[in-house]
């Protein structure tokens, strides 16, 4: 009995065009353009993130549901925003970036929001998982706007954050140094049973020339005077939690992460930390979908050095490969050389710059332009029935 040659399988795992298109909307002009030219293809959709902004998103394509709540964005007001949980309310996906980051500010970062940003929302988003019976919970903690050590986020779980007289720590960063005791008697009691994830794709430590308010203070406004401020309240609140737990974590890798979220969720509520596109494959379903795969192809909006530091479409090159799945990458634009792209474990990539006619088109035809990229890719896709490449 003959059986039907197998057509070929394409995964597309694309990561946001940030500023221009989703990641679904990216894989879906590459679809049209690969149905054009193949219509025998059968294409397989997983959109990816880092574990940033984009992480929502890949959660909801990847068959969770959105949760609407309000909760306190960046500077306190409250703001509608949502979170996803799988059907059963057990796994929950939180966003930092559309909770209280950086895109929720009114304006451009200032040095006043720099100084007042808080990661309260953040928490208020998680609180909110764990009473609707979340187990597991991760946390997105990219595009931040907050350097308050993570302070808003804990007392929104009902950690007590103490000024000397015994009144409530103001929020943001501001505040951090007249931060007198923590107490964690009110605890959201969720915590004891739930697990505790952050996706986070830095190894910042909290404090010093390499911490939360040198390297990303100046991107959320703040200026030379502000960044010293900052610092030296992260260091006392570094210094109070240390006399509470008898551990100082200022320096773990990661402790810097999202203006010290990352600290504080490792200090105080036991949380693990985890690189973003990691965890983001392993949510997505990235890996079931990679079997059976002909080709994989991947991309973002820049495919530069920070690529090959824990962003998605590399992640997704790496996986491919220890699979023996070639792989190719579309971008926006593509800085990377040859070398860089092979040792990334890149076959090829594709560059909208190189199809627009200007380099306006990119940004304002991407779907057009992403739309020829995969009718080239198809093009060198086997004909069904022959041979698959090889997976050495």
């Amino acid at each position: 009995m003959s059986t039907a040659p197998r057509a070929p399988r394409v995964l597309l795992a694309p990561d946001k065009f940030k500023g221009t298109l989703t990641a679904a909307e990216v894989a879906g002009h590459l679809a049209e353009g690969i149905a054009l030219e193949r219509p025998d293809a059968e294409v397989v959709v997983v959109p990816v993130a880092d574990g940033g902004d984009g992480l929502l998103a890949a959660a909801n394509s990847a068959g969770f549901e959105p949760v609407e709540l309000t909760a306190a964005g960046p500077l306190g007001d409250p703001v509608l925003t949502s979170y996803a949980v799988r059907a059963d309310g057990r796994e929950a996906v939180v966003e930092m970036a559309e909770v209280c980051g950086l895109a929720r500010l009114p304006g451009r970062p200032t040095q006043m929001t720099a100084m007042a940003a808080t990661s309260r929302g953040l928490g208020e988003a998680i609180a909110h998982a764990l009473d609707a019976g979340a187990a597991f919970v991760l946390v997105g903690i990219g595009g931040s706007a907050s350097t308050d050590g993570g302070a808003g986020l804990l007392q929104a779980l009902g950690v007590r954050m103490l000024e000397v007289d015994g009144s409530p720590l103001t929020p943001g960063g501001a505040g951090l140094g007249r931060l007198a005791r923590v107490d964690l008697g009110d605890l959201h009691p969720g915590l004891a049973a739930a697990r505790l994830t952050v996706a986070c794709d830095v190894d910042n430590p909290l404090t010093g020339p390499q911490g939360a308010a040198a390297v990303y203070g100046p991107q959320k406004g703040a200026g030379q005077h502000q960044v010293r401020a900052l610092d030296a309240g992260l260091a006392h609140l570094a210094d109070v939690v240390a006399r509470h737990t008898g551990q100082d974590l200022r320096d773990a890798p990661g402790a810097g992460a999202a203006g010290g979220v990352g600290f504080a969720a490792l200090a105080l509520l036991g949380a693990e930390l985890r690189p973003g596109a990691e965890v983001v494959l392993e949510l997505t379903g990235f890996h079931r979908a990679l079997a059976g795969a002909d080709l994989v192809v991947t991309g973002e909006g820049s495919l530069d050095d920070q690529t090959l530091h824990g962003k998605a479409p590399a992640a997704v090159a790496a996986a491919a490969r220890a699979a023996g799945v070639p792989v190719v990458a579309v971008a926006g634009r593509v800085t990377l050389d040859e070398q860089q792209l092979q040792r990334a474990g890149f076959g090829a990539a594709h560059a909208l710059t190189d199809l627009a006619a200007h380099p306006e088109e990119s940004f304002t035809r991407p779907g057009v332009l992403l739309r020829e990229v995969g009718r080239r890719i198809a093009r060198g896709l086997p004909e069904a029935g022959s041979s698959p490449p090889s997976r050495g």
